[in-house]
């Protein structure tokens, strides 16, 4: 009998009951707690030769390419998706959701292209063993650079904190977070990157501030104008997450 860390390609196949050419060549995986919405949605987007290979999940065809999108919260979770489609063959990951910001440099309405992620979410360790950060694929962060700078669309880079749960942060946290350079805290980024990279694949992740924690912004402190902003920017990391997803 095979333990899952034993699995082959096929293996996962079986396990996910689709066949090799199903397999998507690129894998988005959204970090948020509102699950229904999100598969409603990217039913819609993935219309084309669609299928829903597990609960959180959809896969298919946006324009020409074999696309998958996940709803996931936390690194167990994000962990689960990208392992098994890794391991089955999708060679990119693209990590949306949402961060808390933990530097001035950082507005609502900027699209945060990660650069690196620093490994506190207790899972990517596991993957990488003795590493303390990991970096998205550089060619990544530079196609989503470049269509950003195209668009006009407001961005930011560099290094996030990924964690294992919001709901224990604390000001003290923030400020040791922020202290080593993280200019954004999020939960999945990190062990989307290391899982990707154990398997040999390309990861980046793309995310939207959704409250300035160091300017003493919480989840229960928002505003019209705040959310109003932030469905505009989810509106463009879709776009650029797809731009990347379709390998245009």
């Amino acid at each position: 009998m095979k333990l899952y860390g034993e699995f082959s390609q096929v293996d996962w196949l079986n396990a996910l009951q689709i066949s090799k050419a199903d397999v998507p060549s690129s894998f988005i995986i959204h970090g948020e707690w509102e699950h229904e919405e999100n598969i409603t949605q990217w039913r819609d987007i993935l219309k084309e030769e669609m299928q829903l290979p597990k609960w959180n999940s959809v896969m298919g065809r946006h324009k020409g390419a074999q696309v998958g999108f996940a709803n996931v919260y936390g690194a167990p979770m994000a962990a689960n998706i990208v392992h098994q489609f890794a391991a089955s063959g999708t060679e990119v990951f693209i990590q949306t959701g949402y961060f808390g910001g933990l530097s001035s440099e950082v507005k609502y309405g900027d699209i945060f292209i990660v650069t690196e992620a620093v490994m506190g979410d207790g899972v990517s360790t596991s993957y990488l063993p003795g590493q303390i950060t990991v970096k998205s694929d550089p060619e990544l962060v530079a196609l989503a650079v470049k269509y950003c700078e195209n668009k006009g669309y407001s961005y930011t880079t560099g290094s996030i904190y990924s964690t294992n749960t919001l709901l224990l942060e604390t000001k003290d946290l923030i400020k040791a977070w922020a202290s080593k350079g993280c200019i954004g805290v999020d939960m999945e980024t990190a062990v989307t990157i290391a899982a990707a990279q154990y398997f040999n694949k390309r990861a980046v992740g793309l995310l939207t501030l959704s409250d300035h924690l160091i300017n003493g912004d919480t989840l229960y402190t928002y505003t019209e104008d705040r959310e109003a902003v932030e469905v505009l920017t989810d509106e463009r990391v879709r776009e650029v997450a797809l731009y990347l997803a379709a390998g245009e």
